[in-house]
């Protein structure tokens, strides 16, 4: 019975998440079914090839869905494919057809690939094409006629990916979304630790500060795909201030990152040692509840799709952590001993990182704290 009910749970989040893949998919799928179709039809119908299954090929892996479909990755792929398909023709009027012949010209290709490229993309592509073309009958169109069909499909499936590309504002700004609602989240799972003397979830708040750093290692690669996309296709241009302005502030996001989870850390020895005074625990809590506010404004800020909307949450961010800037001295909150001291001084840095992340000059920040005597 048991069993039973696992195996139905089993298959019910394989369909879940089959539905929900293929629901996100389908620009894609659109675009992959458009351009190999569309390259079989320029290649029969204008160029009068028959059968040109090359030119369907070519366009339907250089759109396909292995990783992120850029103008690189897909100019990649489509050089892959035309040029083993021009190295198969080629080899194939010197060495005839045949499997040893097949075997020789894969190898060739591949040497070829790898002197080329470093791309494993790129030397798979070309090393089995080329093998393709020596193993498959004739074409009657005469010689290079299917590298003429690969060249067709790789041409249309770049300009679909320059024509009709995906949001290039999608994959950093889901990644940074992530990091903010993490770090909010530890942030405020620090206010209730203090609030409850709870050093176990002091904890828990740095395994979420922790969890922040695969979205900071995805952000990089991310912005410059996305960057490449909005300079290249007309579609995607609106978009190019926001993704410079937004990859601009990565270092702040990172060191921002980094002085959380030292102040977790911090945080999780002090209550052990029970170095928090009650006038400094009733201080701190609703301070870092103020921060993490600050910081679930950023991520929504980020995810506005309007430039109003992302300047309006901005500013609500600013605000909010401006304020917390104003209390972050440790006498002014009742903070006493080295330890206590020493946890208010580490929340300095991080808020003047959140706070150029919203927009301020590292000048401007610094203007918000108290002096320290």
């Amino acid at each position: 019975m048991a069993s039973g009910r696992t195996v139905r749970s089993f298959l019910a989040t394989r369909n879940k998440a089959g539905l929900i893949r293929a629901r996100n998919s389908l620009p894609r799928i659109i675009r992959m079914t458009l351009g190999a179709i569309g390259a079989f039809w320029v290649a029969e119908e204008l160029l009068g090839h028959t059968q040109p299954i090359f030119a369907a090929t070519s366009a339907l892996v250089s759109l396909g869905f292995g990783g992120a479909t850029t103008v690189r990755r897909t100019a990649e792929v489509a050089l892959g494919c035309t040029l083993g398909v021009a190295l198969g023709d080629l080899l194939m009027q010197w060495l005839g057809q045949g499997i040893w012949q097949a075997a020789v010209v894969m190898s060739l290709s591949l040497v070829i690939a790898r002197y080329l490229d470093s791309g494993s993309i790129f030397s798979t592509q070309l090393g089995m094409q080329s093998a393709l073309v020596v193993l498959l009958p004739i074409s009657i169109d005469g010689p290079f006629s299917r590298s003429i069909d690969a060249l067709a499909g790789s041409v249309l499936a770049l300009l679909i990916i320059i024509l009709w590309p995906s949001d290039p504002r999608r994959t950093p700004v889901a990644a940074l979304s992530e990091l903010f609602k993490e770090l909010s989240e530890a942030m405020l799972e620090c206010s209730w630790a203090i609030r409850d003397d709870d050093r176990r979830a002091a904890f828990h708040a740095l395994v979420k500060a922790r969890s922040t750093q695969k979205y900071l290692d995805q952000l990089p690669a991310a912005f410059k795909a996305s960057q490449e996309i909005a300079m290249l296709s007309p579609a995607g241009r609106r978009h190019r201030d926001e993704l410079n302005r937004l990859s601009d502030r990565f270092n702040h996001y990172d060191w921002a990152s980094r002085n959380a989870r030292v102040f977790v850390r911090r945080l999780a020895s002090t209550l052990s040692n029970s170095a928090l005074t009650p006038e400094g625990s009733a201080a701190l809590a609703p301070l870092l509840r103020e921060i993490s506010e600050g910081i679930s404004s950023l991520a929504q800020s980020v995810r506005e799709p309007t430039l109003a909307g992302q300047h309006k949450y901005e500013k609500i961010a600013r605000a909010q952590l401006e304020a917390a800037a104003a209390q972050l001295d440790p006498r002014a909150l009742g903070v006493e001993g080295l330890q206590g001291e020493g946890l208010v001084l580490l929340l300095r840095p991080m808020v003047v990182d959140l706070l150029e992340a919203a927009g301020r000059s590292n000048e401007s920040a610094v203007e918000f704290f108290p002096k320290l005597s």
